[in-house]
């Protein structure tokens, strides 16, 4: 059974998260603050963490960022539609999906099981390529070269000439190569706004960005699709 850690400060709200999680096959462990949370992780194994965002202790924002110095554990954040920012913000630094309060059981389960199935089958080869940063504030994959400051992208020397919701999808998905970033994640990280379920705008977006970059290198592939979940960088081709 895949250990999942839930954070809610809630008593009632964890409760029935625990309770959901034991009914469709899944080990739940409690936490109600930040400060506990990083205590189980540090002394625990987890397949996946629900987080939500307004904690006493340690605030779901730093629960994060500390996950995230030696893990990629899969993070499903928590956060009330009032809070839409701080959700986007945590897409950012590395959450890899939220739900609304109140929301959906079978929602949720559903969310959950997509980052199950895509850590399951995640490589583990640690020779893969991945992005990386340096000092002029510079991404880079394979051979695209993304200007942080100048906002815009090379591959051999040549501008792709993105526009800009074109060079923050990029920007993102460089960001963490190895993550499947479903089209919510995409959609709310990018344009600050809840995704309305319109596939073709991210559909769209993600064509032009692919046509751009292959442009100048056709023998290269950068995006791929995962399907029934999303898109990912191509770290493997």
């Amino acid at each position: 059974m895949d250990k999942i850690l839930v954070v809610e400060d809630d008593i009632f709200i964890n409760e029935l998260l625990c309770e959901l999680l034991v009914l469709n096959g899944y080990t739940p462990t409690p936490a109600f603050s930040g400060t506990e949370a990083l205590l189980c992780l540090q002394s625990g194994s987890y397949a996946l963490v629900i987080l939500d965002l307004m904690l006493p202790g340690k605030t779901g924002d730093e629960v994060l960022h500390e996950t995230r110095k030696s893990s990629n554990i899969p993070v499903i954040a928590l956060t009330a539609v009032a809070d839409k920012e701080s959700a986007v913000r945590l897409l950012h630094s590395g959450a890899d999906d939220y739900i609304v309060k109140p929301f959906d059981n079978d929602e949720l389960l559903a969310r959950i099981a997509v980052q199950l199935r895509r850590e399951n089958s995640a490589p583990t080869d640690a020779s893969l390529p991945t992005a990386s940063a340096d000092s002029k504030r510079q991404l880079r994959f394979k051979d695209i070269i993304l200007d942080l400051d100048g906002y815009d992208a090379h591959i051999n020397g040549t501008n792709a000439k993105l526009s800009k919701r074109e060079f923050e999808i990029l920007h993102l998905m460089m960001s963490h190569p190895q993550k499947v970033f479903t089209k919510n994640n995409l959609y709310e990280s990018v344009w600050g706004e809840e995704f309305m379920g319109d596939d073709n705008t991210i559909n769209v977006h993600i064509s032009k960005l692919r046509a751009k970059l292959s442009a100048l290198n056709p023998s290269s592939e950068y995006i791929l699709t995962v399907w029934g979940i999303g898109f990912k960088m191509a770290v493997c081709t």
